[in-house]
């Protein structure tokens, strides 16, 4: 999915694409090893990723970003040259909303236990399993160290819809806000304007090359008319 592409309502769709890549990254991920089978875990993160009080945390928003980490970190047959594995950036993808409560705090740590738990029952090594959970923790801050790569793209992939075109912006930020319906709309305005002032207050919004010169712009424009919008 491109940068200017717009997410769609979060409204069901097939997921049989999503189970068919979990499984070949999967298999991927611990050296084409078929077993124990992939399915279950891919069809209990499918799950997850349903649930009825996602309206942006949803299935769309995954695909998205593992589009986006596609794009961010394209196949390379001289992987051997990379300074990440791209397979635990998608583990990473996966994983990283996972647990998704609105009303609680500490997602991204439960969803990091969650990795950390299905990974190895599912035969991922140690090593891998421990760097998908520091990935997917990293996303609580989306400040990557500037010799993080792969934090870089995980990172990047998941802000990518800051900077889509108005419309889908203002999709996405009404989603968020459906999400967060059980908060008073005066405490609501006041808790979104602190997340979207820290994001302004960062040096940049995006780590990778390609999203500081693709989506940087982009990303600030929508976020500074949403929170003129969220102060009128």
């Amino acid at each position: 999915m491109s940068s200017t592409e717009p997410e769609d309502d979060a409204v069901p769709q097939p997921t049989d694409d999503l189970l068919a890549a979990w499984t070949a990254l999967l298999i991927s991920a611990r050296g084409g090893t078929a077993h124990p089978d992939p399915t279950p875990y891919g069809a209990d993160l499918l799950q997850r990723w349903s649930e009825p009080q996602r309206h942006y945390h949803s299935t769309t928003h995954l695909r998205t970003v593992l589009d986006q980490v596609a794009l961010l970190a394209p196949e390379d047959p001289r992987r051997e040259g990379s300074p990440f594995d791209r397979d635990t950036v998608l583990l990473a993808a996966w994983f990283h909303d996972a647990v998704y409560r609105p009303d609680r705090s500490e997602n991204e740590d439960r969803s990091a236990r969650l990795a950390e738990r299905a990974l190895p029952e599912a035969g991922v090594d140690a090593s891998r399993t421990a760097e998908v959970a520091r990935l997917v923790r990293l996303t609580t801050s989306h400040a990557p160290s500037p010799d993080d790569a792969a934090g870089a793209v995980l990172c990047d992939a998941d802000l990518s819809v800051l900077a889509g075109p108005p419309e889908a912006y203002a999709r996405y930020a009404a989603q968020i806000r459906q999400e967060y319906s059980f908060v008073p709309e005066a405490v609501f305005r006041t808790a979104r304007s602190e997340v979207l002032a820290q994001l302004l207050a960062l040096p940049r919004v995006f780590s990778t090359p390609y999203g500081a010169e693709h989506w940087e712009e982009a990303a600030r424009h929508n976020v500074q008319t949403e929170l003129d919008l969220l102060a009128a």
